[in-house]
């Protein structure tokens, strides 16, 4: 799930969500109201051929652009069609009542959005999972909705740019293609990381340093490993770390480096391709010994994951608030509990899947919804995209019919393999030894998206395998507050201990580990 501290971190509490869902009240009028009517086109400047695929209209009250939305605490309205062979310069006409139009929330037949701000998104580029922010994807200027009934231009005349990653004194790219993942999708596909420098690096030309291996969390790119200046380093031995901090992104949205028949073999990609190349361009220790995971959310699955996966390549996992990890409880449902439904809960209720302050938050049939409209790329698509088969269409498999939530139990069966509990519990004879002293684990009781639970099964089964894995449940903690200063700290305190433990002659180890490379 979501992890930095921009995603998620933008809710305001409950007032907000409460304030949200009140502005969307007034979306729903009488029937008998005239629906919204736009006339939108794309420009041949931004595109010259035709277009097939889909548009969406962002709506907000708040947003300056509502196509940067929608947040997933205060999501406010949208619509999205798809189209076929669309000409530069054709006008679309498009209501709130035509065919084939897909209405974020459902009840949006007459709207009326008197006073919001508009903005049409064509998803010119299904590479990249974002929509109003994509780049290669165009959008339109700002129009504002007219109140009088009359059709509304949107002339879709501006293109999304890359933003390039800018490399400073402490900061430098890591851009490797794979040829693993180039062959398996037909085209060039490049492994993206930033690689934060030591504060000493430019200062000890014959040291070599430890490398912390970090994966953000869903939205998550590189981009946020960037740094201006070095890391303070605080242990008495004075241990120094490369950081690295890698690119989960992906077209069907976060491929958690894990080998995939939708992504591809994104985990044999970062064994086989990324970390040699990281290991040749930087002063890295190439051993094992000296390599540290850690994650959040979905980034903590993924660091879990590779460190179960490749028991031997990596020293420890540190994993924060991670995605499920027992599938026996994915944001508190069973799937493979026959009967299960991801809608609603066995007595009848309608299911959560976040919560704030002890209250529901985001309810399951309004998030897969919204996801639903907006197009490939979301949080639920993204699980699917790594854990399902994929179908002859070449789109991965749904584990659920997105109108009735049922849960469809071939898929379901089709997950186990990606199952962490039961990878660790059908092979511990084997990963018992390789993982001693290397699982860590960390999540909230009160975790915002409900994978505290997970977490507890796991920590339970482990337990039960007699392993010495450290499994906390931090009381009153949701997914963000999880990570205080003592947590952060804690961590690195304990990485440089397994460093230690395997290079007690610090620095000197290491200079006679760079003479032998050479």
């Amino acid at each position: 799930m979501k992890i930095h501290h921009q995603g998620i971190n933008d809710r305001r509490g409950l007032s907000a969500i409460v304030a949200a869902l009140v502005a969307l009240s007034t979306i729903t009028v009488a029937a008998d109201e005239t629906p919204l009517r736009f006339v939108v086109q794309f420009s041949s400047d931004v595109r010259d051929q035709p277009f097939t695929g889909r548009v969406t209209l962002f709506f907000s009250h708040t947003a300056q652009e509502p196509r940067k939305g929608p947040n997933w605490f205060r999501p406010e309205p949208f619509i999205s069609y798809d189209v076929k062979d669309w000409p530069p310069g054709e006008p679309l006409h498009l209501s709130t009542k035509s065919d084939g139009v897909l209405t974020y929330p459902r009840d949006f037949s007459n709207a009326v959005l008197g006073g919001y701000r508009v903005q049409a998104v064509a998803r010119f580029n299904p590479l990249d999972r974002r929509v109003g922010d994509g780049v290669g994807n165009a959008y339109s200027d700002i129009g504002h909705i007219r109140e009088d009934g009359t059709e509304l231009p949107l002339i879709i005349d501006r293109l999304v740019e890359e933003q390039p990653f800018t490399e400073t004194a402490w900061t430098k790219l890591l851009r490797v293609r794979s040829r693993l993942l180039s062959e398996f999708h037909g085209r060039d596909v490049f492994l993206l990381a930033a690689v934060t420098l030591p504060a000493s690096y430019s200062n000890e030309p014959d040291q070599r340093y430890p490398t912390i291996f970090t994966i953000p969390g869903f939205s998550g790119t590189h981009h946020h490993g960037r740094r201006t200046t070095p890391v303070r380093e605080y242990n008495e031995r004075g241990v120094e770390f490369i950081r690295v901090m890698l690119d989960p992104a992906c077209p069907l949205g976060h491929h958690v480096f894990a080998d995939s028949a939708n992504n591809g073999p994104y985990g044999q990609a970062l064994i086989s391709e990324l970390i040699p190349a990281f290991d040749q361009q930087f002063r890295s220790i190439p051993q094992p010994q000296a390599r540290f995971l850690t994650g959040h959310s979905s980034g903590g699955w993924s660091s879990l994951w590779l460190q179960v996966t490749y028991p031997d390549q990596f020293a420890g996992v540190w994993s924060t608030a991670p995605d499920p990890v027992d599938f026996r409880d994915f944001q508190k449902i069973d799937l493979y509990r026959p009967g299960e439904n991801m809608y609603v809960e066995s007595q009848g209720s309608r299911r959560p899947i976040a919560r704030q302050g002890g209250r529901t938050a985001l309810w399951y049939d309004d998030f897969a919804w919204m996801e639903h409209v907006l197009g490939t790329g979301g949080q639920m698509h993204s699980f699917e995209a790594v854990f399902s088969p994929r179908n002859p269409d070449g789109k991965p498999r749904e584990l659920w019919n997105r109108e009735t939530g049922v849960i469809d139990t071939e898929v379901a069966e089709s997950w186990k393999p990606y199952d962490i509990r039961l990878l660790l519990e059908e092979n511990w004879e084997t990963l018992g030894p390789q993982l001693a002293g290397k699982l860590h684990v960390f999540v909230g009781s009160e975790d915002t998206f409900l994978l505290d639970g997970a977490t507890r099964l796991l920590k339970k089964s482990l337990a039960a395998l007699g392993s010495d894995a450290v499994i906390e449940i931090h009381d009153g903690k949701d997914h963000s507050s999880l990570m205080t200063t003592e947590l952060v700290d804690r961590i690195r305190r304990e990485m440089t201990t397994v460093f230690l433990s395997h290079f007690p002659s610090w620095p000197e180890t290491t200079r006679e580990v760079l003479n032998d490379v050479r």
